[in-house]
């Protein structure tokens, strides 16, 4: 199977019609929850933090579900993050969905206690993603306080995910 470019998709593109262009946006947000999330994201005033929220609670659902304790699915949490960056125009929410990730995960852990290594990566790896996008998009000061609780909430947590995320703490924001 061939890989459609995007010479092919804009010359396929440019021979339909004006109705027809409008069906088949239409058709995709129909079918795609994420391409009506980007629309709506675009055109509707506000609605950035209606979407924002939809996908911090996917996450949130994820480690604290409506009933019951169930297996935390970091897959799913880490794909609302991947979902949302498709549809955000913003960087600020960007962020603050990389930072929610990690801050749910570190209260997860320390309302049940200690989880294993592959949870601590993921957290870790989302932290560090979550600084250098911080960095890259200058919201230091935006998100220096969030970063730092984040540290200190983890303080006795094992693994040494403590250490690990401190380092990286004191290696984007610095000793203050």
């Amino acid at each position: 199977m061939s890989k459609l470019t995007m010479t092919q998709l804009k010359t396929h593109l440019q021979l339909k019609t004006k109705e027809e262009l409008i069906k088949e946006i239409a058709a995709l947000c129909n079918t795609f929850g994420y391409v009506k999330d980007f629309y709506g994201a675009k055109i509707l005033a506000g609605s950035s933090k209606e979407i924002l929220d939809k996908y911090k609670k996917i996450i949130k659902n994820e480690f604290f579900p409506s009933r019951g304790l169930e297996q935390v699915r970091l897959s799913v949490a880490r794909k609302a993050i991947n979902d949302f960056r498709k549809v955000s125009i913003s960087v600020f929410d960007t962020a603050d969905i990389m930072i929610y990730y990690v801050e749910i995960g570190v209260l997860f852990t320390n309302e049940y206690g200690d989880i294993d290594e592959p949870f601590y990566c993921s957290m870790e790896s989302m932290y560090k993603s979550a600084l250098k996008f911080i960095i890259k998009e200058n919201l230091k000061l935006e998100f220096e306080k969030r970063c730092k609780k984040i540290v200190d909430d983890t303080d006795g947590i094992g693994w040494g995910f403590h250490d690990a995320l401190s380092d990286m703490y004191y290696e984007y924001f610095g000793k203050n």
